[in-house]
């Protein structure tokens, strides 16, 4: 009977990457911003595959920019993107897994599954997904200047980190969203309060005194949110002292 031959390390090497992976999961659940969180993998990722480089790129809009890297000698890489659908960026997020990326001599990349992944001498750069379910968010991108022989242990601690950032991700764009949702949702409570009070004190219709807060706006150069607190904060008072 075939038996499926484990990769043994050393109990201290298992102990001290748990804990970095830990590290990483105690930034997500505390709700730790997305740069802390990415810097404690970033600093997981070169400790657990000695890379030489690690470049976190993530999603804005069609593109994946670079957000945080250590170790990069190049400073071209700040003003690289990575188009979302095209190269070897649409691979990732059709493979859904760490890919291992390779040049025949004429320069042409060859993208390859765990199972086509080299052990001798290894692979010099490898490409980790950031997923939330089956969305890419971004990536992590491992470069060696020496092969590296990747284990079966390290694919799959990669793999769980780029999903758990991933989702980390996703949930601080959902976080964001959703406080635009309440600002817009307060902006248009105020302006319609201040569009009432324009219509009361100086005989304008709902569209004419729209029309004059955007002009406010224009001329003063402040949201019109400002300029609708401002009637609001201005009839509050005229009020006040008419009663007093």
């Amino acid at each position: 009977m075939e038996t499926e031959t484990l990769d043994w390390e050393p109990p201290a090497q298992r102990k001290c990457d748990l804990d970095l992976f830990h590290t990483i999961g105690e930034h997500v659940a505390k709700g730790d911003t997305f740069d802390e969180t990415l810097a404690a993998a970033i600093d997981f990722a070169v400790w657990l595959v000695r890379c030489d480089e690690c470049v976190v790129y993530v999603g804005q809009g069609r593109e994946l920019v670079p957000w945080v890297w250590k170790y990069s000698g190049d400073r071209s890489v700040e003003g690289s993107r990575l188009a979302v659908g095209d190269g070897y960026a649409a691979a990732l997020a059709e493979h859904r897994q760490p890919i291992a990326i390779s040049h025949d001599v004429g320069e042409t990349a060859k993208i390859k599954d765990f199972g086509a992944w080299s052990a001798d001498p290894g692979e010099t750069f490898v490409s980790v997904p950031l997923l939330a379910r089956f969305k890419l968010l971004g990536t992590i991108n491992l470069k060696h200047r020496h092969p590296h022989a990747y284990s079966r242990r390290e694919f799959n601690l990669l793999s769980s980190v780029g999903r758990l950032l991933g989702t980390d991700l996703r949930i601080s764009q959902l976080e964001s969203e959703n406080s635009d949702l309440l600002l817009q949702l307060e902006t248009r409570k105020l302006v319609e309060r201040s569009k009432g009070i324009l219509q009361r004190n100086l005989g304008f219709t709902a569209e004419e005194a729209y029309h004059a807060l955007e002009r406010q706006s224009r001329q003063k150069g402040r949201p019109i949110k400002e300029i609708a607190q401002a009637i609001i904060l201005s009839d509050e008072v005229q009020r006040s002292s008419a009663a007093d």
